[in-house]
């Protein structure tokens, strides 16, 4: 009997897994849903907070659909044509927003998840439809007071307009006054000033006068009325360039003046530094010429002499600062008769001493290089012969081995010598013998290698 059962504890260790099995799914299930009332519960403000929007944009559209109406009949079509565009705008979110309404509150059981993203996305909708209803009637109530602005502003802006043309009138009487003292170039300026302020005072009158009729038929003029703001203002500008015109050429007389005293003491100053160095020039060519130092032996120059003579180098810059000059007094003395035009008589004085700067800098530099050349010219001279010197004295040594490579630089060294002994530019002088130089190191290497070689 005992061995008919042995089944028996099988089937009882089964049926408990089986139990437990059951038992967890249930367990599983039963968790499952209690997550999700949970959840339904935690979405439940959400879902209160979106209908409670819905109400608040649909009164919003409702109320701007109103005000669109009004502000069409106040002002025009134009005018409201932005704040229509904002109303459809959210219309459109609230449509949506009302679909996704309808699926929250219809029979089909919805799951926790899609009930909190319709949520969301219904207050998205609805605070976006808000915030546009809103932009749209700060526009419009911006747009209303701007018209009463505008009203108050008209009779403002034509006494201004009144005012400036009584400016105008004054301004051209100066100008006509002016005309008779200068010529129509010095006041060209200011009349064109005047007639830019002409067309500005007439446009601003055009657009009063559209700002009065709007204002006298309720229609909106606040747009005429900026026009003739802004008209006012360039006027304004354009009748204070005419207006100073009387100052500015006071000013630039003055200027003038200033400067006709300074280019003549700067030509007086010009000529005495031209005179000094073309003298000295000349007095150091002549002293070169009769106590320079005596040449090499061979050589038959005469030292220094000719190198410092007037030329050269200085010439050039002292011919450019005589006609800077003959330029310069040329403009002082035909001042009389630009005296009615202030400002060109500067202008030409400017250019006159500019040009008489840089002649005079231009002398400068060219008497430093000269000086710093003769200063240097006579150890230029005793190096060339001493490596001339140098150089005979090696082809000498090297006899019949040094070729003719050696001589002829030597014998370009000794004309490179007389150069620098004869040139009367101190500059070209040093040069001359500074090449002497080269040429005689040259003669001495080769005949240095033609004797070690042969």
């Amino acid at each position: 009997m005992a061995d008919g059962l042995w089944w028996v504890p099988s089937l009882v260790v089964a049926g408990v897994a089986v139990a437990a099995f059951v038992g967890a799914v249930l367990g599983f299930r039963r968790l499952g849903h209690q997550r999700e009332h949970a959840a339904l519960a935690a979405a439940r403000p959400l879902e209160t907070q979106a209908k409670s929007l819905i109400v608040q944009a649909d009164t919003a559209v409702r109320a701007a659909l109103a005000e669109v109406a009004f502000a069409e009949a106040q002002f025009d079509e134009a005018t409201a044509r932005g704040a229509r565009s904002s109303v459809e705008a959210a219309q459109r979110w609230l449509r949506e927003a009302f679909l996704l309404q309808q699926r929250l509150d219809d029979a089909e059981p919805d799951t926790a998840a899609e009930r909190r993203t319709w949520s969301a996305r219904i207050v998205q909708l609805c605070e976006q439809a808000l915030r546009t209803l809103e932009n749209a009637d700060a526009e419009l109530a911006a747009r209303r007071r701007s018209e009463r602005g505008a009203s108050i502003e008209a009779p403002a802006l034509q006494a201004r307009a009144r005012e400036l043309a009584l400016r105008r009138r004054d301004a051209a009487a100066a100008l006509e006054r002016l005309a008779r003292r200068f010529a129509a170039s010095a006041i060209g300026g200011a009349h064109a000033a005047l007639d830019r302020a002409d067309l500005a005072l007439a446009t601003a009158d055009e657009r009063l006068a559209d700002a009065a009729a709007g204002l006298a038929r309720a229609k909106p003029a606040a747009a005429a009325t900026a026009a003739a703001a802004e008209s006012l203002d360039r006027a304004a500008r354009a009748l204070a360039d005419a207006e100073g015109v009387e100052a500015e050429l006071a000013a630039a007389g003055a200027e003038e003046a200033e400067l006709a005293a300074r280019l003549d003491a700067e030509v007086t100053a010009a000529r005495l530094e031209r005179d000094a160095v073309v003298a000295a020039e000349a007095g150091a060519g002549a002293v070169a010429g009769t106590t320079g130092p005596a040449g090499a032996p061979g050589s038959g120059g005469t030292g220094v002499a000719g190198a410092a003579g007037v030329g050269g180098a200085v010439a050039g810059p002292a011919a450019a600062l005589a006609t800077a000059v003959a330029d310069a007094a040329e403009v002082l003395g035909t001042r009389a008769q630009r005296a009615a035009d202030p400002f060109a008589a500067r202008d030409r004085l400017r250019v006159a001493r500019d040009r008489l700067e840089a002649a005079r800098a231009a002398l400068r530099a060219a008497q430093s290089r000269i000086d710093g050349a003769r200063s240097a010219l006579g150890g230029a001279l005793a190096i060339a012969e001493s490596q001339l010197r140098a150089a005979n004295a090696a082809i000498a040594h090297g006899g019949g081995r040094v070729g003719a490579d050696a001589r002829t630089r030597l014998a370009e060294a000794e004309r490179q010598l007389v150069i620098a002994r004869q040139e009367p530019d101190a500059v070209a002088a040093l040069d001359a013998a500074r090449r002497a130089t080269s040429r005689a190191n040259d003669a001495e290497a080769l005949a240095v290698y033609d004797a070690m070689g042969r």
